[in-house]
Formats: structure tokens, sequence, C-alpha cells
């Protein structure tokens, strides 16, 4: 029997910035745990395909948001061909 493939997984240059700049600035106190929501971040971000409806919708239409921690929130869409990361924002920075 054959497998399904699912969907693609990409990121926007914006996601990866917005990972790069929240990681930088955690590194600066706490290195380690810098390391350890990258590592949380790219772990649940590359489950999506798999199941990329799982998470609930976004506060933007068209768009879904992975909640990594509280206060971590990976926005996204989604097609049948590709989920894409469109930003890693903390909760403080989500729009309305």
């Amino acid at each position: 029997m054959a497998s399904e493939v699912g969907p693609d997984l990409h990121w926007t240059a914006a996601a990866v910035a917005d990972l790069l700049a929240i990681v930088d600035y955690i590194a600066d106190d706490n290195p380690d745990a810098a390391l350890a929501l990258t590592e949380d971040i790219e772990r649940k971000v590359a489950l999506l395909p798999e199941h990329p409806k799982r998470c609930r919708a976004g506060r933007v239409a068209g768009t879904r948001e992975l909640v990594v921690r509280p206060n971590y929130i990976v926005v996204y869409a989604e097609t049948p061909a590709a989920v894409t990361v469109l930003r890693v924002l903390h909760a403080a920075q989500m729009w309305p």
C-alpha cells in the first residue's frame, strides 16, 4: 500500500527572522533556554504537515495558530500543497 505524502513545510523570511530574534534575546540571559525553545518550536512545527488543522483558527482570516508555549505562538497558513510558517511571535506581539 502506498503511503500518502502530506503537504510541504515552508518558513517565510519573516518567520525565520522572528525565531532568530527571539532566540538571540533569550540567549543573552540563558543560552540553554534559548536552545530548548528553538528545539521545541522546530519539533512542533515539523508535525504541522501531518495535521495542519489541529491548531486553532488564527486571528487573521486564513491563518492558524500553534501555541508552542503559553508565550510563544507560531502563525501559519495551510493549503493542500503546503504549510507555510508566517510568523513566530511572543504573545505580547499578537495583533487583535
